[in-house]
């Protein structure tokens, strides 16, 4: 069995704990007060240096950064559905993913740490920052949809599950893309029983 180090308000954990349901994998959770600043402790930083969520520990292996994670599981179980062998599939897959990553991921932090879990010392400009670049960004993921039932492949795939977790974060702030491709893939990833399981229960 599989031990997850998580934080249900974690983009990066959600997208783990997504392609675990759906591809039935038994796992336990270990959830990480990231408030009260139990990633910075000695006991998490021995399982994760970079005092981040999530980590997946597998035996005697521990995989950090979710992407890694989600490729990780695929290889390991062979879920070519969710990582296709297909070349042109995985490099679509590869270039979503980074896209997530390294683009959309930081404009969106930006936006929702400030927005939502800084309340009052939550940074003015790193917001309207976030926001100037999802004016970019929002278009070129619409676009990608367009005609497409998913980003990278006729069916979901882990680049789908990254994508959604990280646009959902938005949901978070009240700032969800209401573009109409983003819109109907958003409605479409949550059709997905996995998705459902990793969202977060707002009090």
């Amino acid at each position: 069995m599989y031990t997850l180090y998580n934080h249900p308000f974690s983009q990066h954990c959600r997208r783990v704990v997504s392609l675990l349901e759906e591809a039935k994998l038994p796992y336990e959770t270990v959830v990480i007060d990231l408030a009260s600043g139990e990633h910075q402790s000695p006991k998490y930083l021995a399982v994760n240096p970079n005092h981040q969520v999530p980590t997946l520990v597998d035996g005697a292996i521990k995989v950090h950064e979710s992407n890694a994670i989600l490729r990780y599981l695929c290889v390991k179980h062979g879920l070519t559905d969710w990582y296709p062998d297909e070349l042109a599939d995985r490099a679509a897959v590869e270039q979503w993913l980074d896209w997530a990553q390294c683009r959309l991921g930081p404009a969106v932090i930006s936006i929702v740490l400030n927005k939502v879990f800084m309340g009052e010392r939550g940074d003015a400009a790193a917001i309207a920052s976030g926001q100037g670049k999802m004016q970019e960004l929002t278009p070129i993921l619409d676009k990608a949809l367009e005609g497409r039932a998913y980003i990278a492949s006729s069916k979901p795939t882990i680049a789908d599950l990254a994508l959604f977790s990280t646009v959902f974060h938005l949901s978070l702030a009240d700032e969800s893309p209401v573009t109409p491709n983003i819109r109907a893939w958003w409605a479409r990833m949550l059709d997905l029983a996995g998705v459902q399981a990793s969202l977060p229960q707002r009090s």
